[in-house]
């Protein structure tokens, strides 16, 4: 047998096709950067309008609270010298009915302090006028007890 084998048929063979052409650009007209930059421009100033605004309104404010502030301190300055004022005449008034509370305190203990010597005086007098008396008693009794006894 000398068999050979059948050689098998021979790979199919493959065509590509030709690639195709490289697309062409085709530039349509666009405003896209021209409204991109336009609508830079306009928020650039707008927000340089903002800024200038936002400074005015600072310097508006702060001129006007500084206005508050001083009419705040000539308000408090005012009450303060009410309250001190009212203060001076409670104390005026204090001083005032202290002394006269003194004066009659003054007038009371000297009113006293007479009338005790009054008193002392008067019982001084007394108990005086007392030993007094007892004395002549005693000599009056002394003379009687030496007669009676010169008689006897």
């Amino acid at each position: 047998m000398g068999g050979s084998k059948p050689k098998p048929p021979p790979p199919p063979t493959i065509i590509y096709a030709p690639p195709p052409p490289p697309p062409t650009v085709t530039q349509a007209p666009s405003q896209s950067l021209q409204t991109q930059t336009a609508l830079n421009e306009v928020s650039g100033k707008q927000t340089r309008l903002n800024m200038e605004l936002g400074a005015k309104l600072d310097r508006t404010n702060a001129e006007f609270f500084a206005g508050q502030d001083i009419r705040r301190t000539k308000a408090t300055a005012a009450e303060n010298r009410l309250t001190q004022k009212a203060q001076y005449g409670l104390e005026t008034d204090l001083t005032r009915v202290r002394g006269q509370e003194e004066r009659a305190q003054t007038v009371e203990t000297g009113a006293q302090y007479r009338e005790g010597l009054r008193t002392a005086g008067k019982e001084t007098r007394a108990t005086d006028l007392q030993r007094e008396m007892f004395r002549r008693y005693k000599e009056n009794r002394d003379y009687e007890q030496a007669q009676r006894q010169y008689r006897a």
